[in-house]
């Protein structure tokens, strides 16, 4: 069993951390409690110490309590796992920039792998733009952050902040991390092709299906970076590159492509853009306005030459008839180790819906279907089809 160290810093949501220590120990594991100075003021250490059957430390540098030890050093070295929950604003900001003003921050600095953030903190508070690239410089330190939940908060505003519920951590911390290690690179969403400074050409693609792969691949231990269009699904949390165009997007997938192990194209890349660019609004002239579109880049076939041996290239594939006709044909044109093929004709998948169905077709001839799921579990099986795809390229299954 594990060392799990839990640090707790100042929040409503400290109630939940006891359920979580208990639910932990009750799996066998060994727990230990950091509380920062604001989480003793909702929460007495006493009540950690009842329940992990350890002292719950709160202070740095406390005369006479420990003399043979320094304290955020031993800690860092006992813990198998650290899990900060809740993660404040302020204590992922402080851990973000390498800020050691307490025994928590001072533990962080010194623990060597990665950190598990459960962030609760007000709607308006998670949203904020420097919340945000907080988080997404967490992520790219190599550390995960479990999303939070929505709903109605101690303030009593509604929205996304909500610490996740202690058994929901728990399912995350035990998950089979079978992607540890490797690098997911994931495109999502529309782009959007500019006709002049007001006007554009797109799609109706929210990106949620591309949202959802790379919340999974995170789950499941990846090393997750995202290219995305502009987007309507909640990309927080994750690392994400913001672009505009199609060529833009094909930009930004070959600079990330070097350091991925996987590709999964899920983004609705425009297949034309206006051939003639104004840089001034067109004006109403006439009943009847003709815009010539020219072909843009295909990005997969950009960059096949550029897959290595050890690669696995996936991407998607959304039709309205012949799917499984115009799927195969994508699936050769593009070089792919398979392909991801959606009804597109139906209301109750796809495009602005929680749910899919999809069949992917595999470079061997083979083919599964999905059924009907939850965006986020058909994320799962495809990642795990690229995943049994990858060991065998580098001779692990």
């Amino acid at each position: 069993m594990s060392n799990y160290l839990i640090g707790v810093a100042g929040g409503i949501a400290c109630y939940k951390t006891i359920t979580l220590c208990r639910l932990l120990m009750k799996a066998g594991h060994d727990v230990r409690v950091i509380m920062t100075d604001n989480a003793c003021k909702f929460i007495t250490p006493l009540t950690f110490e009842t329940i992990t059957r350890h002292r719950a430390y709160t202070g740095e540098f406390d005369p006479g309590l420990a003399p043979d030890i320094i304290e955020h050093i031993d800690l860092a070295g006992w813990a198998d796992e650290f899990v900060i929950a809740p993660a404040t604003a302020n204590t992922m900001a402080k851990i973000a920039y390498g800020i050691s003003d307490n025994l928590l921050t001072s533990t962080a600095l010194v623990f060597q792998k990665p950190i598990i953030f459960a962030p609760a903190m007000n709607v308006d508070m998670y949203a904020d733009f420097t919340t945000q690239e907080n988080m997404r410089r967490l992520l790219r330190m190599g550390h995960r952050i479990i999303e939070p939940g929505v709903g109605e908060m101690a303030c009593k505003a509604s929205g996304k902040g909500r610490m996740s519920e202690p058994e929901d951590i728990i399912e995350y911390l035990f998950a089979d991390k079978i992607l540890a290690g490797i690098r997911v690179l994931v495109t999502a969403g529309p782009t959007v092709e500019p006709i002049d400074p007001v006007r554009f050409i797109s799609n109706r693609s929210s990106g949620k299906m591309g949202a959802a792969i790379a919340r999974k691949a995170l789950e499941m231990g990846a090393d997750v970076d995202v290219v995305a269009g502009p987007v309507t699904a909640d990309l927080s949390g994750l690392k994400v590159t913001s672009v505009q165009t199609a060529t833009e997007m094909l930009n930004a997938v070959k600079d990330k492509l070097g350091n991925s192990d996987i590709l999964i194209m899920a983004a609705a890349v425009a297949d034309y853009r206006p051939a003639d660019y104004s840089d001034i609004k067109i004006k109403k002239t006439a009943d009847d306005m003709n815009i010539r579109l020219e072909k843009n880049p295909d990005i997969l076939i950009n960059i096949a030459p550029l897959k290595k041996d050890m690669q696995v290239f996936t991407g998607f594939a959304a039709e309205s008839n012949d799917v499984r006709e115009n799927a195969l044909k994508k699936l050769e044109a593009k070089k792919l180790d398979f392909i991801v093929a959606n009804d597109i004709s139906r209301q109750d998948i796809g495009f602005e819906t929680e749910d899919n169905e999809v069949s992917m077709f595999f470079s061997d001839g083979t083919a599964v279907d999905s059924g009907k799921l939850p965006k986020s579990g058909v994320a799962e099986i495809i990642l795990e089809k690229a995943y049994d795809i990858f060991r065998k390229k580098n001779g692990t299954l």
